[in-house]
């Protein structure tokens, strides 16, 4: 199993943007183009306005696939449902500030069930909510679009945040992924990276190209990781 400690540059595919008719073939696509994360938003029709996978998808990737499973959740007091998405195989749990009743308690419930722990921000939350829990997680994702929906317009208002969550992480845990969500393609990825993030969930301009390997490649080679 690839480990989160191996610190690169990474492009989690989202697994929202993929054909669900055709879904082992296009996980392959990506693997075989070298693919360490695979990107799950999970949504609940509450948090945000969207209804999305779940548990079953998760766990049938999980029982065919080594790649590593970076689960996004969108849901309302998420630290209900860890236990359950570690077990399904979740390797990095995700939750929103905005959805927890106690963030503190949400992250070592996340801890204690062996996974990473991560904390995601919508865009209207302000970078600095953030800050004092940066010593606690594994990785903070900066949303670059409203959540809830894929293919939505990347929000380049929100590179300051992300120039701001990269001070935070470089004092406090350099260990700590900075993860952006929304928009990402070849013509923003560079953009977000110059600001400081570190992982980048593309979806649509993975799995919506004809050709998935280069479209992966392509975002690699951008990035200077090519």
């Amino acid at each position: 199993m690839y480990e989160i400690s191996e610190k690169e540059i990474i492009i989690a595919p989202s697994l929202l943007a993929a054909d669900f008719m055709d879904l082992e073939s296009q996980i392959r696509a990506v693997e075989r183009a070298g693919a360490k994360w695979l990107h799950f938003d999970v949504m609940d029709g509450m948090f945000v306005p969207n209804i999305s996978i779940g548990i079953p998808v998760l766990s049938s990737v999980n029982k065919k696939s080594d790649i590593l499973l970076d689960v996004h959740l969108m849901i309302n007091d998420p630290i209900r449902y860890v236990d359950a998405f570690r077990e399904a195989g979740a390797d990095i749990i995700t939750v929103h500030l905005e959805a927890c009743e106690n963030v503190k308690e949400t992250i070592k419930r996340i801890k204690e069930s062996g996974a990473k722990a991560g904390i995601a921000l919508k865009p209207e939350t302000e970078a600095e909510v953030a800050e004092e829990f940066v010593r606690d997680v594994d990785m903070i994702l900066v949303m670059t679009v409203e959540p809830g929906f894929g293919g939505q317009k990347f929000m380049r208002n929100m590179m300051p945040k992300v120039k701001k969550i990269r001070k935070y992480i470089n004092k406090y845990n350099p260990d700590s992924y900075l993860q952006v969500d929304g928009g990402i393609g070849k013509d923003t990825i560079k953009e977000a990276a110059l600001s400081g993030a570190d992982a980048f969930v593309a979806g649509t301009s993975v799995f919506g190209a004809t050709d998935i390997d280069r479209a992966f490649t392509e975002l690699k080679y951008i990035v200077g990781k090519g």
